[in-house]
């Protein structure tokens, strides 16, 4: 068992965690409403098979709910310049422009003029349209399509380019399973100078099924892996996990002087209920 203060760091790492869910998950948010802390951030993703009326409709369900809105922008799903700046301005007539999260988004090719987030922040439309703090990806454990001199030339472009253009930023971490993988990525990224605040990507409790189905498919680690630091058995699909033991990892080994400002970012896979509950949980064990 971890330590009184690895139990109290990790409840710190979940005082101001974020969420996040898509356009389809409006009654569950509804559900869950009473199990969220008011305030919380809340992402609304921007998937190849959501409308822009629904993506918008679940941006207004966070904010009615008491929650901050941080839809996200999909670069490469993104047709047109015009169709950028038409989500932004209905984003920000629903009051629900200020903070967003902008990522290159699933397509392998571009479906218009944008390439990857990058291309969207050199736009320069997005403080035109109310933005102040942008979201950014980052990728503790690689990316299975992208090299590691690419992500770092891109996550230092992306710095250079909110300080120029006055824009808070975070960064927001692939979920993942090891968090000296993590830590060892955090410390790289304030090596280059970069302070923005990271909130480390969380899994959140899911069957084990979905769960090795999601790190496949984004490439974060191996099936034995997860097993090995998550403690399930790959031979039980149909049992659940939490990342009780990876956050209690995170928070052993966190040092606010080396890692700078760190939280949390939990990807739900539809159960935000079950998220919100699971975080009340910890808290209380912690």
């Amino acid at each position: 068992m971890p330590g009184d203060t690895a139990l109290s760091q990790a409840s710190a790492l979940l005082a101001d965690f974020s969420l996040e869910m898509t356009a389809k998950d409006v009654p569950k948010l509804l559900e869950a409403r009473p199990a969220i802390p008011a305030g919380t951030r809340i992402n609304v993703t921007y998937l190849g098979h959501e409308t822009p009326e629904m993506r918008l409709a679940a941006v207004r369900a966070v904010r009615e709910s008491g929650f901050v809105a941080v839809p996200h922008i999909s670069a490469r799903r993104l047709r047109s310049r015009a169709e950028l700046e038409q989500f932004l301005g209905a984003l920000r007539d629903s009051g629900a422009s200020e903070n967003v999260f902008v990522v290159g988004g699933d397509p392998a090719v571009s479906e218009g003029p944008y390439e990857d987030s990058l291309a969207v922040l050199r736009s320069g439309l997005l403080p035109r349209y109310g933005v102040r703090e942008v979201s950014v990806s980052g990728y503790p454990e690689g990316h299975p399509d992208i090299g590691d001199p690419v992500l770092w030339q891109a996550i230092e472009s992306k710095h250079a380019l909110l300080r120029e253009q006055g824009l808070a930023g975070t960064v927001i971490t692939q979920f993942g399973f090891d968090a000296e993988a993590v830590l060892s990525y955090v410390e790289a990224v304030r090596a280059r100078g970069i302070e923005l605040p990271i909130r480390v990507g969380v899994p959140g409790p899911a069957g084990v099924r979905r769960l090795l189905s999601y790190a496949t498919r984004f490439g974060v680690a191996t099936s034995a892996g997860i097993a090995k630091k998550y403690g399930f058995s790959i031979t039980n699909l149909l049992g659940t996990a939490g990342p009780d033991r990876f956050l209690n990892a995170l928070a052993a080994r966190f040092d606010a002087r080396r890692h700078g400002e760190l939280k949390t970012h939990f990807y739900t896979f539809g159960g935000l209920g079950a998220t919100a509950d699971w975080i009340a949980g910890f808290r209380a064990r912690s």
